[in-house]
């Protein structure tokens, strides 16, 4: 009992943010982590590994399955679980920040999907800014493939595997590349993410306006706007994401030179003149099967974390922010 009430104590003393932050690196986390495989997968996709481009979805699962073991599915997860944990605490605290601060800052502004969306693109740019390095990390990690002495499948040998890990990476990257080289793919991120992100909580929220008041908590409905809301958002943002991860791995399959390397228009229109704009689609198959669970998981943990952290209904501190403001304007 008193433990109880000491753990009750804890939440009710900690700040809002705080609680807001908590909430979503643990969503981050579990989302991540519950479509690991399928995000390497789509990384070897993207990144123009013909091998697994050529044998598709299955073949990839039994190719990966016999040269690594079934960690081999998780090569590169400790990098984005890394990243993903301060990345989605800082995306979903931001964006219920930002929110607060345009209602706070203009409090005649309507509660509607294009607050959401301003918010949450906002939110997606500043989590990116932030991360940013750790999903260079990630991306570098999980595009190589490590053999193996019982298969015969072409692949990097043990002795000539780049990177060995997530601090080696980091340290070779920032050796060869300076600063920069770890904020290498950063502007089609921040290009994808704005849109994405925002397009993401705006269909979210819209949709579960539209869910009837008796069924508001109802966690299959949750899963369901989270679907629908990831699946339009990452459609409408994908091509971004082939750019961003060809830049990353660049220096992987090409010896170009740092000052010769492309940008992402160049890298974008070049993707689409020598191999055909279906490349700027390619592992989308496989990102639905990801994005769909994982954004529905996200947004459903999310909700679910707010009610145990007893994280107030966002109508409360919007409205003491509007009252606030209100007072200071007629004293």
């Amino acid at each position: 009992m008193a433990e109880g009430e000491e753990k009750n104590g804890i939440i009710d003393s900690m700040p809002l943010f705080a609680k807001e932050l908590i909430a979503g690196g643990v969503t981050g986390g579990i989302a991540k982590t519950a479509v690991a495989p399928l995000e390497r997968i789509k990384i070897l996709f993207q990144t123009r590994r013909d091998e697994f481009k050529r044998i598709g979805l299955v073949g990839s699962i039994n190719k990966i399955g016999k040269t690594e073991g079934l960690m081999g599915f998780y090569r590169g997860n400790g990098a984005s679980v890394a990243r993903i944990v301060p990345y989605a605490a800082l995306h979903y605290m931001a964006y219920e920040e930002y929110r607060r601060w345009i209602i706070f800052g203009f409090p005649d502004t309507t509660r509607g999907p294009l607050l959401d969306l301003v918010a949450g693109s906002f939110a997606g740019g500043t989590a990116v800014l932030f991360t940013y390095p750790l999903d260079l990390v990630r991306t570098k990690l999980a595009y190589q493939v490590v053999g193996s002495a019982k298969a015969q499948v072409k692949s990097i040998p043990v002795e000539q595997i780049i990177y060995r890990g997530i601090t080696d990476c980091f340290s070779r990257t920032y050796r060869e590349s300076g600063f920069r080289g770890l904020y290498r793919g950063v502007a089609p991120s921040l290009y994808g993410i704005f849109p994405y992100a925002g397009l993401k909580f705006y269909f979210y929220e819209e949709m579960k306006r539209h869910v009837p008041a008796e069924h508001k908590k109802d966690i299959s409905l949750k899963l369901v706007c989270g679907s629908v809301a990831g699946l339009l958002g990452q459609t409408l943002t994908y091509p971004l994401d082939v750019v961003r991860r060809q830049m990353q791995v660049e220096r992987l399959y090409s010896a170009v030179k740092e000052e010769t390397r492309r940008g992402t228009m160049q890298t974008l229109f070049k993707i689409a003149r020598e191999e055909g704009w279906k490349q700027l689609f390619s592992g989308l198959s496989i990102n639905y099967l990801k994005v769909v669970p994982s954004v529905a998981i996200g947004f459903t943990v999310y909700d679910i974390m707010k009610l145990h952290l007893r994280v107030p209904p966002r109508e409360e501190p919007e409205a003491e922010a509007v009252t606030t403001q209100k007072r200071k304007v007629f004293t």
